[in-house]
């Protein structure tokens, strides 16, 4: 469909007018066209004055520099044009603006009329290149240097409010192409306020080329009697028809690069900051009116009248505000009684689920007039442990406790303490991985995450702690890493049942067959709680579910055999046997394992018993404690060696060992030979046995 005449006329409007100024430079045109090319410049840098003075924010208008550029070259085409007419006709030159510009401001006819009006012309000339635009100019310089500078401020502000939650991604991506813009805006605002200048000196350049031009031409080609008469008043009126919209655009300039800071148009401004101030103010400005009115020679019947309309501001003003105080006071009394009815209790306060308690000297961490560093770290720990655990941790709650000490941290889930530290603010946790190179000197702590020793050093020391082979932390650091730590070890408890809702109801846009078969819309399928089950199951011994298709298709492809959960579990273990295998073997791809006595794994399996929440292991006391000594003699053993600690066992015990071993070894390792892909090599590193050291004989095992 063909754009209509109107759309075309838009859309070739800014060409046509943009090469028709280029052409008027090359080309000469006829007095009237040359009038009326000068009334739409006049009218054209009255409008952009008027609409700077309305716009709310600078930014509003960004296509301003561009319209300086046109402006500029708009005018000076119309200079250069006007002077080649005025050289060229003389005194039979007619063009009616510049004529009448000429009589406006001359004013008298003969000398006296000629030299009014060249000072008035140089005095405008004096004020446009030496206040304004000059003014206009370093300001402009200043706004596009210190709006670069806190360019990068303003958006990581921006990052903060949206990792505590305060702003949704749409808006955070709003504001940044609002600084963005902002940046361009005054980045080219520094650049056309160069156009301006040129456009003063230009012009003033022309101007004197023009008379002297003139002399020469007048004089001695036309032979005109009065050339400096005719010349000079014709100069005069070119000069200030093509300087006073110049002017109006240099005003324009200075108003946009000076309200940086402001919202609101100019007048709405003026009102609020000027003349809605303390009423004290224009009553003292009234009586200074009135004295200087009664002082010998001041002229009164002027002071007078501007003293009464300042003194009824005043009293105007001040009745206003005596309205508004009263006003608030009964707005208080009738909250105040509103307030005294007691307030309902909402039949549900929920907990939090993860929550992060701050003593008070550790606030300035989340500040952000400080950077809010922990903010952006606790962020970066939601993104990290979304793609290692599978499903994204609710946002953490900030808030400073003052029963804490006040550099204290404490980590809740859902109300219950899981993990705090102490933090030295100023100073930096060192830890010792193991391959440090010389010990240096600091006040002896411990890891909060992981209970490793440490010491604190102060920022001075730093580089010498990171070239001795330590591995040195910032104290935002010390609480995102504490951070990672409890949501991994918590994941199971962090998981929900509407998490878990939130992440089939994701699954059935892109694999709709496979939840629809685990589920079967309710029908033999498995319910939600279910599903939840399985996810905490592999969550609780850190087994990513990030992998949900094959997660849910081995759930698919067991449910039928039986739905109990700890059955499902082992399943979906083995259908990520790979990812399992990844996560424990080595670079080589050898997975070091620790294997059962099998007379002890017999008498593992043997001690099963089953529950409403599933199997465990009830050995006797003395056999449960000897395997735990045991245990715990093998893992140290391997550790020493540099290994991770995997037991490997038979499916039927692999659920028992784990259950046995959680409470003293939470974090150990347990597989099952059905859980080990052909794309590990399993090695051997030891054997697990009872001695008799361990508190249990060998009759007693048989």
């Amino acid at each position: 469909m063909a754009d209509s005449p109107m759309d075309f006329l838009k859309q070739s409007f800014p060409a046509t007018a943009v090469v028709t100024i280029v052409l008027a430079v090359i080309f000469p045109m006829p007095t009237w066209l040359l009038d009326a090319l000068m009334a739409i410049n006049l009218v054209f840098a009255l409008l952009i004055l008027l609409i700077v003075l309305y716009i709310q924010k600078p930014v509003e208008l960004s296509l301003f520099p561009v319209l300086l550029l046109v402006s500029t070259v708009f005018s000076l085409a119309l200079n250069i044009s006007s002077a080649r007419l005025i050289l060229t006709l003389g005194e039979r030159f007619d063009g009616g603006m510049i004529r009448a510009f000429s009589r406006f401001v001359a004013g008298a006819e003969g000398l006296e009329g000629l030299v009014v009006g060249f000072i008035i012309f140089v005095i405008i000339i004096a004020v446009q290149l030496i206040v304004i635009t000059k003014g206009a100019t370093r300001v402009s310089e200043v706004a596009a240097r210190f709006t670069l500078d806190a360019m990068a401020v303003k958006m990581m502000g921006v990052d903060n409010e949206y990792s505590s939650g305060s702003i949704t991604e749409e808006e955070a991506r709003k504001r940044k192409a609002e600084i963005r813009q902002e940046s361009d805006f005054y980045g080219a605002m520094d650049g056309a306020s160069k156009f301006i200048s040129g456009n003063v000196k230009v012009g003033i350049f022309i101007i004197v080329v023009e008379l002297i031009g003139g002399f020469v031409v007048g004089s001695m080609i036309h032979g005109e009697q009065n050339v400096f008469d005719t010349y000079l008043r014709l100069v005069i009126g070119d000069g200030l028809v093509t300087q006073l919209p110049a002017l109006l655009i240099s005003t324009a300039m200075g108003i946009v690069v000076t309200r940086a800071a402001a919202t609101g148009n100019l007048a709405e401004q003026v009102i609020e900051q000027v003349f809605s101030k303390q009423t004290i103010v224009y009553w003292i400005c009234s009586g200074v009116l009135v004295f200087l009115a009664f002082l010998p020679g001041f002229p009164w019947h002027v002071l007078l009248p501007i003293a009464i309309l300042v003194a009824f501001h005043a009293y105007r003003l001040g009745h206003k505000q005596k309205q508004a105080v009263a006003n608030e006071k009964i707005m208080e009394r009738t909250k105040g009684q509103k307030e005294e009815k007691p307030a309902e209790i909402p039949p549900v306060v929920p907990l939090d689920i993860l929550a992060l308690d701050l003593g008070y000297g550790l606030v300035p961490l989340v500040e952000k007039e400080k950077g809010a560093e922990l903010l952006d770290r606790i962020q970066n720990v939601r993104h990290q442990t979304a793609f290692d655990l599978g499903f994204v941790f609710h946002k953490v709650r900030i808030q400073d406790n003052a029963m804490l000490e006040p550099s204290e941290y404490r980590f809740k889930i859902k109300g219950v303490d899981v993990g705090r530290g102490k933090i030295r603010i100023g100073y930096f946790l060192c830890i010792n991985p193991g391959t440090v190179t010389q010990e240096i000197e600091g006040e002896n702590t411990v890891d909060p995450a992981f209970g490793l020793p440490a010491i604190w050093i102060t920022q001075d020391r730093r580089d010498d702690a990171e070239r001795s082979g330590y591995t040195v932390v910032d104290p935002p650091s010390i609480i995102a890493t504490h951070l990672t730590e409890i949501v991994r070890r918590h994941a199971a408890d962090i998981l929900g049942l509407q998490d878990t809702q939130t992440i089939m109801e994701a699954l059935r846009k892109d694999f709709p067959a496979v939840v629809d078969e685990v589920m079967r819309d309710g029908k033999d399928g498995l319910r939600i709680t279910e599903i939840q089950k399985i996810f905490q199951g592999l969550l609780r011994e850190r087994v990513s579910i990030r992998n949900k298709v094959s997660i849910l298709e081995a759930i698919a492809e067991y449910a039928p055999i039986s739905r109990r959960t700890w059955v499902l579990v082992e399943k979906v273990r083995q259908a990520l046997a790979s990812q399992i295998c990844q996560q424990y073997a080595d670079d080589d791809r050898r997975l070091r394992v620790l294997a059962i006595d099998p007379p002890l794994e017999q008498k593992i399996i043997d001690s099963k018993y089953e529950t409403p929440t599933g199997i465990a292991c009830a050995l006797e006391p003395p056999l449960q404690k000897a395997w735990i000594a045991a245990v715990t003699r093998a893992v140290a053993a391997v550790k020493g060696k540099g290994w991770m600690p995997v037991i490997l066992c038979s499916e039927a015990a692999r659920i028992l060992v784990k259950s046995s071993t959680d409470r003293e070894l939470p974090d150990l390792a347990v597989l099952s030979a059905h859980e080990i892909s052909t794309e590990v090599i399993p090695e051997a590193v030891g054997i697990i046995k009872i001695s008799a050291s361990d508190g249990e004989t060998k009759e007693q095992m048989e």
